[in-house]
């Protein structure tokens, strides 16, 4: 019962050229993203192997610098999924792989090891993905990044036993509704890491493009469009703030979490 975590890192971000290689200021000093990204990789539990999956040897030269382990992957990936995908078949023989995408460096550990444990215990699932429960105040933020043009977080909406019906960049479900600050929504974030079992992960890069995932932009959603069953596993925060890194105006953000956190 092994576990691969690959962080997929690419330059050639469109919303954020060299993105990986940015630096984010904490208590701790000054670190890049990529490197606070494997440190939050190698802080999980349970898991046999921790590498960064990237085709630019400048991401691939900073991250051996600090002791990371690289695989270096096709250029032709279309997302992270595909270039994990390339690292299964490099590292084959691992019960699952988990895909820790490396604009998320403050995902807490138990995030990865609660989405293991979720896959393990559903064997009809071909890949499970954390799902955190919005209070108003991450609502009111996503809200605001939309009516500003801004690309912000993803939101889920899921059914029974934690089956996916989509993913979307836009607020849903719809609530008409305001919320105060820290009330619980009916909303939830969804949290972009990944577990795919490893026939679900080498068939990905097989399928086309659907319509969903080339509207909205979300890589899962091509495994909902070709009838994979996708299980959101719902996580709880603990009192530690988490953001993603996807545009400029998100680095202070994280930054002052990161001060706030210690």
């Amino acid at each position: 019962m092994s576990v691969l975590i690959a962080i997929p890192a690419r330059y050639a971000s469109t919303r954020y050229p060299g993105k990986p290689l940015v630096t984010l200021k904490g208590p701790d000093g000054e670190k890049t993203l990529i490197r606070r990204s494997w440190e939050a990789a190698v802080a999980v539990k349970g898991v046999d192997r921790v590498v960064v999956a990237t085709d630019d040897s400048r991401i691939a030269d900073h991250a051996m610098a600090f002791g990371a382990e690289v695989v270096m992957t096709s250029a032709a990936c279309q997302n992270g999924t595909e270039r994990c995908a390339e690292v299964a078949a490099a590292l084959p023989g691992y019960e699952m792989v988990v895909n820790l995408q490396g604009d998320a460096p403050l995902t807490p550990a138990w995030f990865v090891e609660e989405l293991v444990e979720g896959l393990r215990a559903d064997p009809e699932a071909d890949i499970a993905t954390p799902v955190l429960r919005c209070d108003g105040r991450a609502v009111a933020g996503f809200l605001a990044d939309r009516r500003a043009g801004r690309v912000g977080g993803t939101t889920a909406v899921f059914g029974a036993g934690g089956r996916a019906l989509y993913f979307s960049k836009e607020v849903i479900p719809y609530t008409g509704k305001t919320f105060a600050d820290d009330d619980p929504t009916p909303v939830f974030h969804h949290v972009g890491v990944y577990a795919y079992r490893p026939a679900a992960l080498t068939a990905y890069p097989s399928w086309p493009v659907g319509p969903l995932e080339g509207l909205e932009g979300l890589e899962q959603l091509r495994f909902l469009e070709n009838g994979r069953k996708v299980l959101c596993v719902q996580v709880q925060a603990r009192g530690r703030q988490f953001w993603e890194l996807n545009n400029p105006s998100d680095v202070p953000v994280i930054e002052a979490m990161m001060a706030a956190m210690g």
